[in-house]
């Protein structure tokens, strides 16, 4: 997934075609509750011109994940089309409102970190899993932490301001 300029140049009048499957082992490094990621299919084609390069990518996987609830491994499938645009000569033909537009430094352009960065995005915040299980909700212990319960008070405390109105209870009850 990595071309120099020049042979994406090469590409000029008959296009690029993409349909690889990568791995991407070091996006847990990036993401700790990635907890592993499927092979990457990625499929698409760019289009390219002396200035610049436009890749239009579906990129398609999956990626484990902890259930929020019960913190046990729940697959994640994502399905991402992507345009990333890469510009060879940034004072030609830039447009200033353009955020999306990647200025390729050095000679060559990589298109793995912009995978990742995909991948990254379509992580979501909190993920359930549908499927029903017999596990505790959450384990009572983990990394650094502990469940603590607290005690209830066995001896009924009365609120000072309700003492005198207790007396008077008390005394009903004997009758």
């Amino acid at each position: 997934m990595k071309w120099s300029i020049q042979q994406l140049r090469s590409f000029q009048r008959k296009g690029l075609e993409i349909d690889e499957t990568i791995e991407l082992d070091s996006i847990s490094d990036l993401e700790p509750e990635i907890r592993d990621l499927t092979p990457v299919h990625i499929t698409g084609n760019a289009e390219v011109n002396q200035n610049r390069a436009v890749f239009h990518l579906t990129i398609k996987g999956a990626m484990t994940l902890p259930d929020s609830v019960t913190l046990q491994d729940v697959l994640y499938p994502f399905h991402i089309h992507s345009t990333e645009i890469f510009m060879f000569d940034p004072d030609h033909g830039m447009d200033a409102n353009e955020e999306d537009i990647h200025v390729v430094e050095g000679n060559t352009v990589d298109l793995i970190p912009y995978i990742q960065e995909n991948i990254l995005l379509e992580k979501p915040l909190k993920v359930i899993s549908s499927e029903p299980t017999d596990n505790p909700p959450a384990p009572p212990s983990g990394k650094g932490w502990d469940v603590v319960e607290e005690e209830p008070d066995q001896e009924e405390k009365v609120d000072p301001r309700m003492a005198e109105l207790a007396k008077f209870f008390d005394k009903n009850d004997e009758k």
